[in-house]
């Protein structure tokens, strides 16, 4: 089925605005698999280790048209298959991390898996969350919304996120590092993070995860007719 006739709703929006969460909540309540973007990212920078970055395009280029993705499930029990299997919980770490926003503003990382999306999309039902998923990869979604967070908000949750899984982390490091990523991913060459000129921008600052929840699935069940 084309891509255009499929359910897809995109939600964009910097590190810390709360997507994760609230995206895997939404795809679930609208029925929907839920891609989570990022990880393939992480999924690359897992798999060519620390420097990735630095290595030759050619050598990078290789790696990807070698690595398959796949999606089983929907909402939250998705799972993101890479080369068949589920995305290792090393790829999920802070350092994992650094590798993959270096990776991010690679051209020739962008476009291979902005293919890879998209191939994802034309086959299965899905809300996908990035950086570029309403301006790029599914510019013809349906649904688009774009959630943003004040920097100092994104730390403190962050920094909540990780004492709730026994990482403690300073405040200021985190902050320090949110602002170098938004600078980073504001003002890279290739889809830079901006909202999508038809989305719904929502300020999550002083919201509750339940009800940007039920802001977006109002919307897209709506908008879907679904």
């Amino acid at each position: 089925m084309p891509a255009d006739l499929r359910r897809i709703v995109a939600i964009d929006g910097p590190a810390g605005a709360g997507k994760t969460t609230i995206s895997r909540r939404a795809a679930g309540e609208l029925g929907l698999a839920y891609l989570d973007t990022g990880a393939m990212f992480r999924a690359l920078a897992l798999a060519l280790g620390e420097g990735g970055h630095a290595l030759p395009e050619a050598a990078i280029d290789a790696r990807l048209a070698a690595m398959t993705f796949a999606l089983d499930g929907s909402g939250a029990a998705t799972a993101l298959l890479v080369d068949g299997h589920p995305l290792p919980d090393a790829a999920r770490t802070e350092e994992v991390g650094r590798w993959a926003s270096g990776l991010a503003v690679l051209p020739v990382v962008r476009r291979r898996l902005r293919l890879a999306q998209q191939a994802l999309g034309r086959t299965t039902d899905l809300l996908a969350e990035g950086r570029d998923m309403g301006t790029v990869v599914f510019p013809g979604a349906a649904c688009k919304f774009f959630l943003d967070a004040a920097a100092e908000v994104r730390a403190a949750r962050r920094v909540r996120q990780l004492a709730a899984l026994g990482r403690p982390a300073a405040y200021d490091a985190i902050l320090a590092a949110i602002r170098e990523r938004d600078e980073r991913d504001r003002n890279r060459a290739e889809a830079p993070l901006a909202a999508a000129p038809d989305a719904v921008v929502i300020d999550t600052s002083d919201m509750t995860e339940d009800a940007v929840v039920a802001r977006i699935v109002a919307a897209a069940a709506a908008k879907t007719g679904r």
